[in-house]
């Protein structure tokens, strides 16, 4: 029990780095609204399916807002350790629960609508953040269709990514020991 535990917190501590570096790292700027789209989401949404809600949010949440303090977005970071925590809770539970139903190759499918949920939370929470905190009323809208590209990029590559792990992770029973199912 002990060794399962350091193990998550080892992987939620991997994962928090990894997302910190993918938003990071990878921004395409978005001249219109002065932000940028990156590839966090994509490590947003299979920290959700790997470690669960608990981990995953914590993961997601922390290593999301690091990056917007360091990228010199630190307006945005209580917004984004909320959003991004609660992406990868939406994710994890709406797979759970579809698991069964898209079982086997159609597994994707469950992660695929798990994906689009958690998306949703993140274009409708940044329009509402803007819009009401930062004050920024209607002009809030000029970011959605960013964040909507941000979540399609987030989607296709988690989907992918979480795919490859688990044909991986049935090989290897290290990597399936690192990355456990909450």
């Amino acid at each position: 029990m002990k060794l399962q535990k350091l193990q998550k917190l080892i992987s939620a501590a991997l994962f928090t780095a990894i997302i910190c570096v993918a938003t990071y790292v990878v921004q395409i700027p978005m001249p219109a609204t002065g932000g940028y789209v990156n590839l966090g989401d994509c490590f947003v949404l299979t920290a959700g399916l790997f470690l669960g809600a608990g981990y995953g949010a914590i993961a997601a949440g922390l290593g999301s807002a690091l990056s917007d303090i360091i990228a010199g977005y630190a307006q945005y970071a209580p917004a984004t350790f909320i959003i991004k925590a609660l992406m990868a809770v939406i994710v994890f539970f709406v797979y759970k629960a579809l698991k069964k139903s898209f079982s086997g190759r159609f597994s994707a499918v469950a992660k695929l609508i798990g994906g689009i949920a958690a998306e949703a939370v993140m274009v409708l929470g940044y329009f509402g953040y803007e819009a009401v905190i930062l004050k920024y009323g209607i002009g809030a809208a000029g970011s959605i269709l960013g964040n909507v590209m941000q979540g399609i990029v987030g989607i296709a590559a988690a989907v992918a990514l979480s795919t490859a792990f688990e044909k991986v992770a049935g090989k290897s029973k290290t990597l399936s020991s690192l990355f456990m199912k909450g």
